[in-house]
């Protein structure tokens, strides 16, 4: 069975990956096999990929501005030009890990702060899944798609709007492409983390008030650790372990979700 789970010979674009959950399963994808290209915002973070290197694994980074939609239409072009420079010349998973947070009342909530919202979230997720769709569509690749969706992709939230509407395009997304390719072999599916306990959420931690009501909801009785990711992302990026599953959005809330 554990070969199921072998990730030997692919090559995962990441972003997100310089920290939290995305850096958790970055260094998954590659304990299981799978070399990887970092997508980050510039190159002076480079402890992900060094770790990455320190498995034996290939890693490369490559630099983009997820919040601007040109800079985020060149990478996969840019990538795609380059093939046989590519760590097994090619691109066969795509993590979208990447995401921002504004908080603030709904009423009050600035344009700008929305619109960077959105398109860090959302419209570079879906850009990004495009681009490699189409050359997994064109070359026959199945390729496995994982976004990073949210509790929020199912709930309102408070004084997250921007958040919220992203979150519920990233689940809707994951729906809608996985029901256009998952007939080409292409698996598409999203993980939705519950409170983890990360840079985004260390305010809501610092709180006492809400992180007690926070942690008598969860019957795990726990916030989650970037590490409870590294499983779940390797099922979803391994086509011998979940090829049959697809149009997923996966929960990973310690039972948030059941109460």
């Amino acid at each position: 069975m554990t070969s199921a789970f072998d990730l030997t010979g692919k090559t995962t674009l990441v972003t997100g990956g310089t920290r939290g959950i995305g850096k958790a399963m970055a260094m998954a994808l590659a304990e299981a096999g799978a070399d990887i290209i970092l997508v980050q915002r510039d190159g002076l973070n480079t402890s992900t990929c060094e770790a990455i290197q320190a498995l034996g694994r290939q890693c490369a980074i490559v630099t983009a501005d997820l919040s601007d939609a040109a800079s985020v239409s060149s990478i996969v072009p840019d990538l795609l030009s380059r093939l046989s420079s590519l760590p097994n010349g090619g691109i066969h998973i795509l993590l979208n890990a990447a995401g921002i947070q504004r908080r603030r009342a709904a009423h009050e909530f600035l344009q700008e702060d929305w619109d960077e919202v959105l398109q860090t979230n959302l419209s570079s997720v879906f850009t990004l899944c495009r681009t490699v769709g189409n050359y997994w569509l064109a070359h026959k690749i199945h390729g496995r798609l994982i976004n990073v969706a949210s509790l929020l992709s199912f709930q309102g939230g408070f004084s997250v709007a921007a958040y919220t509407a992203s979150k519920h395009g990233v689940a809707g997304i994951t729906k809608a492409l996985s029901n256009e390719w998952a007939g080409s072999g292409i698996g598409v599916n999203a993980i939705a983390p519950g409170y983890i306990a990360t840079d985004m959420n260390a305010e809501l931690q610092k709180d006492e008030v809400r992180n007690r009501q926070i942690l008598e909801r969860i019957p795990a009785q726990r916030w989650g650790k970037p590490e409870d990711f590294k499983g779940p992302v390797v099922f979803l990026a391994s086509e011998r372990a979940s090829g049959y599953v697809t149009g997923e959005t996966l929960v990973v809330d310690g039972g948030w979700m059941a109460r």
